[in-house]
């Protein structure tokens, strides 16, 4: 099925407060629910479009737009992308965001796909540390930005205007160095969506769209052979969407 000509890919990274509870102690204590007083919650965001030269980070949050509007902001865009890209997204950023959603009585944003950074990372590299500052330090693409550390959380959650300032340069940051991280390791992300299949070219480098293909062998599975390409621009691997004519692996069962 053709596409409708657009790959809409949207980075995001979210900030949350902690749950506040009753606690003995401050090392390997199970805490009930009856102890919890407070729950945590998404408090901001950052979002950009992927390589759009129009779109500017976005910022939304309790203190700047009020906790209803940023949530529904982060549903306008996340029902609008066909990918989201993320640092453990998939396991954070993603689940606070849909718990939000579902508490403000929104619907399932429109699906789409997730392409999470630190699993990228987990599954290909042998970093020596995964976090984010350390991938994208060692990438040579940028660093997180400094901060004062838990104070800042604790100063958002006074809405001290301050606190509030620096929190924004924080997640902004974050974004920044979340799209060098995805540019830089593009091309090893086997599980990439084919972003040929959005722009209805799927003649196309699967990672990054580009006509700019070169032949480089075939891609066999065990009953058929696919032209192999390999991309001049990002160097990302692809296939064929259809096997070689004449081409099919003979098998025969063996038996004994």
């Amino acid at each position: 099925m053709a596409g409708d000509g657009t790959f809409k890919a949207l980075i995001l990274d979210i900030e949350t407060v902690p749950h506040t509870a009753k606690v003995w102690g401050l090392w390997n204590e199970t805490i009930p629910l009856a102890r919890l007083l407070e729950a945590g919650e998404v408090i901001c965001f950052a979002a950009k479009w992927l390589d759009d030269p129009h779109s500017k980070t976005m910022f939304f949050s309790n203190h700047h737009d009020g906790h209803e509007v940023m949530v529904q902001a982060a549903w306008d865009l996340v029902n609008e992308a066909d990918a989201v890209i993320h640092y453990n997204g998939k396991n954070f950023d993603m689940k606070h965001l849909h718990r939000e959603f579902l508490l403000a009585g929104l619907t399932p944003p429109a699906p789409h796909r997730d392409i999470d950074l630190l699993q990228v990372a987990r599954a290909t590299f042998k970093f020596a540390s995964n976090r984010l500052d350390h991938v994208a330090q060692e990438l040579g693409v940028g660093a997180k930005v400094k901060h004062a550390g838990y104070e800042v959380w604790e100063g958002c959650i006074a809405d001290d205007p301050k606190s509030w300032a620096e929190m924004k340069k924080y997640n902004i940051g974050d974004i920044k160095v979340t799209e060098g991280v995805y540019h830089a390791i593009k091309p090893w992300i086997r599980t990439h969506p084919h972003v040929g299949s959005y722009t209805g070219d799927l003649h196309s480098c699967r990672v990054c769209g580009s006509k700019d293909l070169q032949r480089r062998g075939f891609a066999r599975t065990s009953v058929s052979v696919f032209q192999r390409y390999r991309c001049k621009d990002c160097g990302a691997w692809s296939r064929a969407a259809h096997r070689m004519p004449d081409m099919t692996v003979q098998t025969r069962s063996v038996t004994g």
